[in-house]
């Protein structure tokens, strides 16, 4: 009876738990029993990379194949993309393993020895490298189609677990032993009565730990508090989505806003106010000129019945602004157009990214260098092997099989380590230009945008916000990219940089 060897891979530790190697490996044992081959040794590689032979059992599989060179019949696989997802990749190592006698054989795909199962080996092969090359794409979009849903496809926040294997229920369930201390943690929180250190106190003394079993510090605490999950909401900014969640809230949104006051300064009201509106883009982000206050924003009703909204203090022993939105927000648009990046600014910026980059670059082609240079020396010897035993009849042959094979297999994991240092080929300067066109135009895209968008552009470009006192914006400091170039008063409008970036002021 002939004698074969299983080799078995997944690509991830989820597949690793989701007992896709079991899987394969019965099915490869059951191909073997049908087709009257021995299996003398199964290798299995978990959750390492699926596009090259840099797998530990994958180079153990090589170097027992070597050394029981004719001994063995045949590498079983489940399919070909478990063996290679690179097709240069799939034929070098069948290469290598042909020379120890070794034929590969796929439970799922036909493939032989013969003119049309090469032919169909190679299909298969080119198959699964499009398949890998279009796997990311694939996972953004689905990932992304599911968040529009409303499910939740990363690892559950604290007070979640995640629900997997169904598609009919929530993504995600409430964790029974930490969601009670969650909704407490807000509850408490809302009412005023504790700041971010004191609730890490609390929630320590109360046995709350994070996925991994550790106390949750100042940070995670702040984070949880802030995020819109507990609320019920979806949100993943990268991807522009909030949606309403297809789990069970922990927390009111009455409860969530109360929170959201407290951690910006406010006290706790019995009935907030909703924080964002999309009427008013500049709402909390503008201030009083006269008192500080941010400024709200409303709707008025006039003696038409004609709507109208305001931008309005909020401070009734100040009410210094009460300016129509538009006259404020055509005033802001102004300005921004006013805006022009610092000519230094970019200089600096451009050469500093393309040193950066020009440095990756040098390190991808030294790395480059050395692996090529190690298959040329292999070559070379593998060369002098063959002068050896043909020309110079120096070894016999058992020697020179044995060494070849050797070559041959260091020569195969070589070259695929070479085809694998490559870099990201992106057009660096198209990038910079595509850049500075954007901080060129600041007022175009503060128009087209959404709310959100708005509000994390204005956030970026003034990081501690404006003062508006009615008629005009005061002293304006940007963000260090930017210069003013358009007209301004000495005393109201002076335009300052900061020695640095600063995150935004909140409300």
């Amino acid at each position: 009876m002939q004698r074969a060897v299983i080799y078995c891979r997944v690509s991830t530790k989820e597949q690793v738990e989701n007992l896709s190697l079991a899987t394969q490996e019965k099915a490869c044992r059951e191909y073997c029993a049908r087709n009257g081959l021995t299996v003398v040794r199964v290798f299995v590689d978990k959750g390492e990379s699926a596009k090259t032979a840099d797998r530990t059992e994958f180079k153990n599989l090589l170097t027992y194949c070597r050394e029981n060179r004719g001994k063995l019949d045949a590498l079983v696989v489940y399919n070909l993309s478990r063996f290679s997802r690179n097709t240069s990749d799939h034929v070098g190592m069948r290469a290598a393993f042909r020379s120890f006698g070794v034929r590969l054989r796929s439970v799922t795909e036909s493939i032989d020895d013969t003119p049309g199962g090469k032919f169909m080996e190679i299909m298969f092969a080119a198959v699964a490298q499009l398949d890998n090359d279009m796997r990311a794409e694939r996972t953004v979009a689905g990932m992304k189609a599911a968040l529009e849903q409303g499910r939740w496809t990363f690892q559950a926040p604290t007070g979640y677990l995640n629900r997997r294997g169904s598609r009919s229920g929530p993504s995600m369930v409430h964790d029974p032993a930490k969601a009670p201390l969650v909704r407490q943690a807000f509850e408490d929180f809302a009412s005023g009565g504790f700041t971010v250190a004191s609730m890490v106190k609390y929630l320590d003394a109360a046995g709350l730990r994070s996925a991994t079993g550790k106390v949750l510090r100042a940070q995670a605490v702040a984070t949880m508090l802030r995020n819109p999950i507990y609320a019920g909401w979806v949100q993943v900014d990268g991807f522009g989505i909030r949606q309403r969640g297809d789990f069970e809230p922990l927390v009111s949104e009455e409860a969530f806003q109360r929170v959201q006051d407290v951690l910006s300064g406010k006290r706790p009201t019995a009935v907030p106010h909703t924080r964002n509106h999309p009427d008013f883009a500049l709402r909390r982000f503008v201030r009083c000129g006269h008192c500080g206050t941010p400024l709200t924003g409303a709707w008025s009703t006039g003696r038409q019945k004609t709507k109208y909204a305001y931008y309005r203090c909020r401070n009734r022993r100040c009410l210094g602004v009460n300016t129509r939105r538009d006259e404020v927000e055509a005033k802001f648009v102004k300005l921004l157009a006013e805006l022009q990046p610092r000519p230094a600014y970019m200089r600096g910026l451009r050469l500093l990214v393309l040193d950066k980059w020009r440095e990756s670059e040098r390190a991808v082609v030294r790395q480059r260098q050395v692996i090529q240079a190690r298959v040329d020396e292999l070559l070379g010897r593998r060369n002098r092997l063959v002068d050896a035993y043909l020309h110079e009849q120096l070894i016999d042959r058992d020697t020179y099989e044995d060494q070849k094979a050797r070559l041959d297999e260091e020569i195969a994991v070589a070259q695929l380590e070479l085809s694998d240092a490559r870099d990201d080929e992106i057009e660096i300067e198209e990038v910079l230009s595509f850049a500075e066109r954007i901080l060129t135009n600041a007022a175009d895209l503060w128009h087209a945008a959404g709310l959100d968008d708005r509000q994390r552009f204005q956030a970026a470009l003034f990081p501690k916000g404006l003062d508006f006192d009615g008629r005009e914006f005061g002293t304006v400091e940007t963000c260090l990219a930017f210069g003013h170039f358009g007209q301004s008063t000495p005393e109201k409008s002076a335009l300052v940089s900061p020695g640095g970036f600063e995150p935004p002021s909140q409300d």
